[in-house]
């Protein structure tokens, strides 16, 4: 699955804040449909009506039988399914939207029993002769006859008890015949809508990751019951169906007197149930067959398409697959690759196996409109699924407690698919920000967790989504890069392409990448490393956490202990290594790369340069601090960029953790106003933001704002010169990022020529609303600006062009901005429009909460919304989103005061009764992260401020 925590840059930096998107996900079938089911509320065995969804009575709910497992048992495995679907874009007489459908499963029976259990959840299942199912033998043989037959809900199965046991060895076929719900819920198969030109346009589309296909059909509904999925899709005349599979035919027919078109597609391979999908339109579509006669087709609403908004993704897609083949050394395994953008969507994206899903945002790219931001998130997104045609889909984890290694291998190889579809924009080094400080943030708490949880720590649907974490992507990722850098990458490549070839089509754990990586690394003469691959990962992915590495350039020694950003938490995880890695360094001297060195317990090592590859913090002695910090103030382009911005992170971190002081962090921005170069300063702008968040409500904070007006006041005229006066676009990709920085920064700190230039442009767009004279590069910074400075006017404006807006990058650049007013009631009104869908959409619903909390002015009262609607927001969003916990993190992100943490337990103590999902650990984070602001603030509060006021 595409990141769920992409935002992108000019949204994040205009705010002053990248947060994370937090994508709005699960709503409860209407309350119209429970009521048609409660009437036909049966008991097992009964078979009241065609659609019974009864349930044996429980009342505490202590794993007894089978069915209250939520893993299935190892006695059946899926051979193949033969699936047919008829989603209706039109409601019924109850005003419901439904889909209905049959499907027929080939199944093997591996060890004796006598019940069959598959997933079911929400769907209506016809019964015959009084069960839910009818059961026969392949070979034509007698089966087994029913003897009863029920939903467990909780588990959601299908259970089936039968009056004798299956024969091992046999093949068996089971039918179920099916309604359900086409709702507005964002999961399984489900209805998105849209307007185009006046008209009112419905979407049937689909999401199965994790535990959603059984919401479409009775399946096997794990990651390893792979099987082999014939689909056929019915549909209105005027729409296209898709599926995985190529469509081989399409015939008209007339069904229970309605004419329909027949679609049916080529089989798929044999894959997991998670990366089915189906999806009925009327979109349009632009397609390639220059990849090696491969279909590559780009899919959207038709003014997108005919807008050309397409054109750049299909563009990037061909060469994206050609790099990926020739880098793992296996052909793209399927006949065609359908992308395509849904108005209505969970996650950024979905690599269901030939048909893969965007948002909008993540597909497409306006040449005009669209900012040099959007068009690297088109291409990282694409090059992130892509990766998973192959590690994920062609070859899957066993469960999902190894999820990690499926989303942290494509959240690192995506920068390197994006780097060879855009070789001039230098995305190799982008890692650095966008994923390893990113989770060095939250591997430091004491309540993170290990990349690889044990197999029975992940269950429920709830515990299987809070797994798509940051922790899972972007340590993934760079605990992937930083083994692939000691290997080397064509040892790493050698044995991933080993790895593949072997387990094509089947399932693995992820020990079995360390075998065929260990094998690459027996057949390379001359590679030495100090144990064996899985020796040296696993204490990188079974313990949570990484290390910081002092080197003291006196004593002539290296160590190492555990990072927590507060070393008075109380770590509860033991871990059987003791908080101790293999640690590979990279490490210079007098500007020449020495050989890699290993650090496992303290030793020697002479006095280096650092040289940052690895998953691990680095501190030195107070001298070697002194150079460093003289060379930054001196020549800083001595040290490469990648070591600017890391000294720079390193520093302020290490402060939070007491190991150096706050004033020797606070240094190393001090060289700042000679520097030009984005990634420095982004480092720089990501850890000075914790000191706004914690002082912009004290009398810190105007010291703090002088300080950085005074840093960025040559940046920002450096780019007014090199633009004539903002007329320009900076030539180079990171150039148009950092010119974002200094002019969001410059009006932040109350630059006054800032203000004056962005109000400017957005009076002139108020004028005249068709012309926009702003740049797209710069539309989210200054709509933000331009919204705080100007009262109901400017917010009036954007709402009207935020409804109008055709684009949907310009759409999110707009709600967005409109969080960044001043004004209480507008505020308020826009929390209360986040749960009207009518305005604002529901998969935009929290990570617009979001965006009100990061305004100070908007923080209280996002909060004061969240607690009071809980049980609301829980219930639309809570259960299964991948990205709620963001909710939690983000309105909380600013606590830092006694009166806020009381508030904090109290909110987890009043909704114990509510629950909080996928949010449970983002919650404890939140509570963790507030204790350590509260003592951060009290030993810091008074020598910050002696320092800003003395530095400025």
């Amino acid at each position: 699955m595409g990141k769920v925590y992409y935002i992108s840059k000019n949204v994040g930096l205009g705010m002053l804040v990248l947060a994370a998107i937090a994508l709005a996900t699960i709503v409860a079938l209407s309350i119209a449909y429970d009521k048609e089911r409660a009437k036909n509320h049966g008991k097992p065995g009964e078979g009241t009506d065609s659609t019974s969804t009864s349930t044996p009575p429980t009342t505490d709910f202590t794993p007894k039988e089978p069915w209250d497992h939520y893993r299935l048992p190892h006695s059946l495995v899926p051979v193949s399914y033969n699936v047919t679907l008829w989603p209706r874009l039109e409601p019924n007489t109850d005003g419901l939207y439904i889909f209905t459908g049959h499907s027929t499963v080939i199944f093997k029976c591996v060890k004796g029993t006598d019940l069959i259990l598959i997933h079911s959840n929400k769907l209506n299942l016809t019964t015959f002769q009084g069960h839910h199912a009818k059961l026969s033998r392949l070979n034509g043989a007698p089966a087994p006859a029913i003897r009863r037959s029920w939903l467990e809900e909780k588990t959601e199965y299908l259970v089936l008890q039968l009056h004798s046991s299956l024969a091992v060895g046999a093949s068996y076929v089971l039918h179920t015949e099916f309604r359900g719900e086409l709702a507005d819920d964002l999961e399984g198969l489900y209805r998105s809508e849209y307007t185009e030109l006046g008209v009112k346009k419905v979407v049937a589309t689909s999401q199965m990751q994790a535990t959603y296909a059984r919401k479409t059909f009775p399946c096997f509904d794990e990651p390893a019951m792979k099987a082999v999925f014939s689909v056929t899709i019915l549909h209105s005349h005027g729409t296209v169906a898709l599926s995985n599979g190529r469509e081989m035919d399409t015939t008209d027919a007339v069904i229970d007197g309605v004419q329909v078109k027949v679609t049916t597609f080529e089989p798929t391979k044999r894959m997991s149930t998670y990366l089915l999908a189906f999806i009925v339109s009327d979109f349009d579509s632009i397609q390639s067959n220059q990849n090696h006669n491969l279909l590559i087709r780009i899919w959207a609403r038709k003014r997108a398409i005919d807008d050309k908004q397409g054109d750049y993704a299909l563009n990037v897609t061909g060469p994206i697959l050609q790099f990926y083949e020739h880098y793992y050394n296996a052909s793209y395994p399927l006949s065609k690759s359908d992308q395509v953008a849904l108005p209505d969507f969970n996650a950024g994206a979905m690599e269901n196996w030939g048909l893969v899903t965007y948002r909008e945002t993540a597909l497409l790219y306006d040449p005009v409109l669209s900012s040099t931001g959007n068009k690297e998130r088109v291409t990282t997104v694409i090059s992130h699924e892509l990766a998973h045609m192959w590690f994920g889909n062609l070859v899957t984890l066993q469960w999902w407690n190894d999820l990690w290694l499926n989303e942290g291998f494509a959240s690192y190889v995506e920068y390197l698919g994006a780097d060879y579809a855009e070789p001039t924009w230098n995305m190799k080094d982008q890692i650095i920000l966008y994923d390893v400080h990113k989770v060095f943030a939250v591997d430091a708490l004491a309540s993170s967790h290990p990349l690889s949880p044990r197999e029975e720590e992940v269950n429920t649907p709830a515990q299987i989504s809070e797994m798509f974490n940051t922790i899972s992507y972007s340590k993934g990722a760079a605990v992937l890069r930083m083994l692939s850098d000691f290997l080397t990458e064509p040892v790493f490549v050698r044995g991933l392409s080993s790895y593949l070839n072997t387990f094509a089509f089947g399932n693995t754990v992820y020990t079995d990448l360390w075998d065929h990586l260990q094998q690459a690394v027996e057949n390379t003469p001359h590679m030495s490393i100090p144990d064996t691959v899985h020796n040296i990962m696993h204490r990188w992915t079974l313990q949570m956490g990484f290390p910081v590495v002092t080197v003291d350039t006196k004593t002539g020694t290296i160590s190492q202990k555990h990072f927590l950003l507060d070393p008075e938490s109380v770590v509860e995880r033991p871990s059987q290594f003791n908080y101790t890695w293999f640690v590979p360094i990279k490490w210079m001297k007098s500007g020449v790369e020495q050989q890699q060195y290993w650090l496992l317990q303290r030793t020697g090592l002479g006095a280096a340069e650092h040289n940052m590859s690895g998953y691990f913090r680095v501190n030195y002695d107070l001298d070697n601090w002194d150079r460093l910090l003289s060379l930054l103030n001196t020549n800083h382009k001595a040290l490469s960029v990648i070591n600017r911005a890391q000294i720079v992170d390193d520093a302020f971190n290490l402060a939070r953790a007491k190991i150096i002081s706050t004033t020797l962090a606070l240094r190393t921005t001090q060289y700042l106003s000679k520097e030009r170069d984005y990634i420095p300063w982004e480092s720089a702008l990501r850890n000075l933001n914790y000191y706004i968040l914690m002082f912009d409500r004290t009398e810190v904070y105007g010291a703090l704002q002088a300080y950085l007006r005074k840093q960025i006041q040559p940046l920002f005229e450096h780019f007014k010169t090199i633009t004539d006066n903002w007329t320009k676009v900076p030539a180079g990709h990171t150039d148009q990022y950092n010119q974002i920085n200094a002019i969001a920064i410059a009006c932040n700190t109350g630059v006054e020529s800032c203000r004056e230039l962005i109000t400017s442009w957005y009076r002139q767009w108020m004028e005249n609303p068709g012309h926009n004279p702003i740049h797209s590069n710069l539309k989210s910074t200054v709509y933000c600006r331009a919204v705080a400075f100007g009262g109901v006017d400017e917010w009036e404006f954007a709402w009207a062009m935020f409804k109008n807006a055709t684009l949907a990058s310009e759409a999110s650049r707009l709600r967005s901005a409109m969080a960044c007013t001043k004004i209480p009631w507008l505020l308020n009104r826009y929390l209360d429009y986040t749960l009207d869908p009518t305005k604002i959409r529901k998969q935009d619903a929290t990570s617009t909460i979001q965006y009100i909390a990061e305004n100070v002015v908007g923080m209280p009262l996002a909060w004061n919304f969240i607690r009071a609607r809980w049980s609301y927001i829980f219930q639309q969003y809570g259960k299964g989103s991948f990205s709620f916990s963001s909710l939690v993190s983000g309105v909380t992100k600013r606590f830092s005061t006694e009166f806020e943490l009381q508030e904090l337990k109290k909110f987890k103590e009043d909704n114990l009764h509510v629950g909080f999902g996928s949010a449970t650990l983002a919650l404890e984070q939140a509570i963790e992260k507030t204790t350590a602001n509260i003592k951060w603030l009290t030993e810091n509060k008074a020598n910050v401020l002696k320092w800003f006021t003395e530095s400025t």
